[in-house]
């Protein structure tokens, strides 16, 4: 009876020593698994909770890697210079992305006459384009209009939808990957058969793809090229800015399948940095080189502009004059 008392004890010490060892090794592990976590950007994935923004510094404008990309005097409002009207409205899809709403904004410039149709560019994330700082659009195409350095053009700034299931891994409450990362024609889809429309009842629009661009950053950037990729007939000019062409929802397939793809008819502007981000779904320096380097395998009219940026729109901001200039530079300065 006492072997058996004290083969017992032994049994119930021992499954007391592994149990503390276990909650031991579990609490030191804790911090250990939180700082493996990914960083993210402020400015990306704007679903995401804004503590978990604020952690990621490489977005941040007093970085010094951003600090050094200023805004030039074709991106601030100049006297003298036309300024054109902007309006905000609202937009609830009921085909592509039933219920779905979204703010969206209107650049109409000063030089606009409703007897011709103008040129149109349309913006993913659009707020950060058009009130942000980084950017600045509207003095931009105000100056350039002016300088006849690129055709009269409307600006469609238009918000991702303000209900969806977030970013895969970190959440979020809006439809903004759903709607940028995806690839396929859906978003095309809501753009030209949706958006468009609307906009068309009153304001008229040129019909020619060459006419038509498409901008993004981050998410929005790949978003950007997706829809002239699939829609090459409604948009033709795409510039993306830190474009995530990386392993969201299957982007980092771009560069395979623009090398095994016949040439479409898009001219492509990128533009990344050194110190753009490294997170679980991949390298955006890397993904952007990659994806350089597969444009320039096809043929394409395509620029690639590296620098020493962030995840963030500083620099593509200080070059947007420039870029504006070079999408636009056969195209006749005023629509027809």
């Amino acid at each position: 009876m006492r072997t058996k008392s004290t083969v017992l004890a032994l049994v119930m010490g021992a499954l007391r020593i592994i149990c503390f060892t276990t909650m031991f090794s579990i609490a030191v592990a804790l911090p250990v698994l939180a700082a493996d976590k990914p960083t993210v950007p402020k400015s990306e994935w704007m679903g995401m909770p804004a503590k978990e923004r604020a952690s990621f510094a490489d977005g941040d404008p007093a970085s010094p890697w951003n600090a050094q990309y200023k805004l030039g005097p074709d991106s601030i409002p100049q006297d003298g210079i036309p300024r054109g009207e902007v309006s905000q409205h609202r937009f609830k899809s009921e085909k592509i992305y039933p219920g779905v709403e979204r703010d969206y904004w209107l650049y109409i410039p000063k030089q606009y006459d409703k007897a011709k149709p103008a040129c149109l560019m349309v913006f993913q994330d659009g707020g950060e384009y058009l009130l942000g700082t980084n950017v600045n659009v509207a003095a931009v195409f105000d100056n350039l209009i002016h300088k006849q350095e690129m055709p009269v053009t409307i600006g469609l700034f238009v918000n991702p939808g303000d209900k969806g299931p977030g970013n895969p891994v970190y959440g979020g409450t809006n439809n903004r990957s759903i709607e940028y990362d995806s690839l396929g024609d859906k978003y095309a889809r809501f753009l030209i058969e949706e958006l468009l429309p609307e906009v068309s009842r009153h304001y008229r629009i040129v019909a020619d793809p060459a006419a038509r661009a498409i901008c993004g950053f981050s998410s929005g950037g790949i978003c950007a090229l997706t829809v002239a990729w699939e829609r090459p007939d409604a948009f033709c000019k795409v510039v993306s800015h830190c474009g995530s062409f990386v392993n969201i929802r299957g982007g980092h397939n771009y560069p395979a399948m623009i090398r095994g793809t016949e040439r479409k008819p898009i001219r492509v502007f990128l533009e990344s940095g050194s110190h753009d981000i490294d997170v679980v779904f991949g390298n955006w320096p890397l993904a952007n080189q990659e994806m350089a380097a597969a444009l320039k395998y096809r043929d394409y009219d395509y620029k690639f502009v590296f620098g020493e940026c962030g995840h963030s729109l500083k620099h593509g901001g200080a070059i947007f004059p420039d870029t504006m200039r070079w999408l636009w530079r056969d195209y006749p300065r005023g629509a027809k």
